[in-house]
């Protein structure tokens, strides 16, 4: 009897669920960047689509895209400095926990006129992926907005964060295409890229894929030394600088 009951109610979840609905379809023209000594940065391309069924319901407007790529995530800090007695030094300072140290927010038109902001906010959609740091006593919550602000800011700066309400063109109805640029001071690891349909306000598919940044040659090998031998790695650059020394001696001797 429980097996009937059970069987009954998951047949009339599957009735009452949509049965058709949009699908977003995407591919990166690379999951993989290969950072040398010569990298002065790169660009990504990512194609997608909107797969829709003959029962889909009909949409008031066009379709919006977000798509959003961040970086490996860090705690970053954020300074403020002050002039002290004549002397400009850090006065006050807010850590961010897990923030991104790449974010790039690309969309057809601005993030701010998709969707409502407290859905951005809850969904952290855009530049909300930039978490507030913890609010302590005697502090404003104010205050907080102004160094998440000037986070903002500074990596923009350095074009780490990027926020392009142009950077997704869509080629037909249905099919889109958005350009990732990585600068040359890219962070090494795994970037999350996740795109987002949107339609009347309302947020209707999802697709979520991923990149690697890696770094190859000798710089790599140095790294991977340094950390994995690291006392046969102190004793080589040692003996190095102990070569160099001998050598520019003999090199440049007054005879």
């Amino acid at each position: 009897m429980m097996k009937r009951i059970v069987i009954a109610t998951a047949v009339s979840l599957f009735a009452a669920w949509p049965a058709c609905a949009e699908r977003l379809i995407t591919s990166l023209s690379s999951h993989q960047v290969l950072v040398t000594s010569s990298f002065t940065g790169t660009e990504l391309v990512l194609f997608g689509s909107i797969e829709r069924d003959a029962k889909t319901v009909s949409r008031k407007g066009e379709y919006d895209i977000v798509v959003t790529v961040a970086g490996p995530r860090e705690t970053l800090v954020v300074r403020h400095k002050d002039r002290v007695f004549g002397i400009w030094t850090n006065a006050e300072s807010r850590s961010f926990l897990n923030t991104p140290t790449y974010l790039a927010v690309l969309s057809n038109r601005p993030v701010s006129e998709v969707a409502a902001p407290e859905l951005l906010r809850r969904q952290g959609i855009g530049m909300y992926l930039v978490p507030r740091p913890s609010l302590t006593s005697g502090i404003q919550s104010g205050e907080h907005d102004l160094f998440r602000d000037a986070l903002i800011r500074l990596r923009e700066q350095r074009k780490l964060y990027v926020n392009d309400p142009k950077g997704v063109t869509f080629l037909t109805p249905n099919l889109f295409r958005a350009t990732i640029r990585l600068p040359a001071e890219a962070p090494v690891g795994s970037y999350e890229v996740d795109v987002r349909l949107f339609a009347d306000g309302a947020e209707l598919a999802r697709a979520s894929s991923a990149l690697e940044v890696v770094k190859v040659g000798i710089e790599q090998f140095i790294v991977n030394a340094a950390a994995n031998h690291g006392i046969l790695y102190g004793l080589f650059t040692t003996l190095m600088a102990l070569a160099t020394g001998w050598l520019a001696s003999v090199v440049f001797r007054k005879d």
